[in-house]
């Protein structure tokens, strides 16, 4: 029963050792290389993708207007300008989609969306507004590329 109580006692002692943070140092080259701020942020450009007005496309043609925008996120995320993009489950607010566009102002990020087919089309219309997120999300493209093992 001794043996018992001290295996216990062992093991919740090494459970709480090893479950101590251990102290982050602070990387000022990376934190430089992301424009980072003081704490590790940074300003963006959060766009909500929604239904658009046009309802009269034919199925060919939205198929091929939906292979631009998939062709202008790599485009946009090749070239830095966008370090997230997905679609919204299927919801009853329109909502279709987002961008993190890695700019600072709406206007840069409108000149952005402009070059979206599915945009262009209205089969999707962009809101936007100013946001203020972590530096690091712009290391998502590169960690993703490890970790698809098919692209979309």
């Amino acid at each position: 029963m001794k043996k018992s109580i001290l295996l216990l006692a062992f093991l919740f002692i090494n459970v709480i050792g090893f479950s101590q943070e251990t102290e982050v140092k602070f990387d000022e080259n990376l934190a430089k290389s992301l424009n980072a701020d003081e704490y590790g942020m940074k300003k963006y450009v959060f766009c909500l993708l929604k239904s658009g007005t046009n309802t009269t496309s034919s199925k060919e043609e939205i198929k091929k207007m939906f292979e631009g925008h998939m062709a202008n996120i790599g485009k946009l995320a090749k070239e830095g300008k966008l370090v997230v993009a997905g679609p919204f489950m299927k919801n009853d607010r329109n909502y279709r989609g987002i961008y993190i566009f890695n700019v600072e102002t709406v206007e840069e990020a409108q000149a952005l969306v402009a070059t979206d087919p599915a945009v262009q089309s209205k089969l999707l219309e962009a809101e936007l507004t100013p946001w203020y997120g972590t530096a690091a999300l712009q290391e998502t493209i590169k960690i993703h590329k490890k970790i698809a093992q098919k692209k979309m």
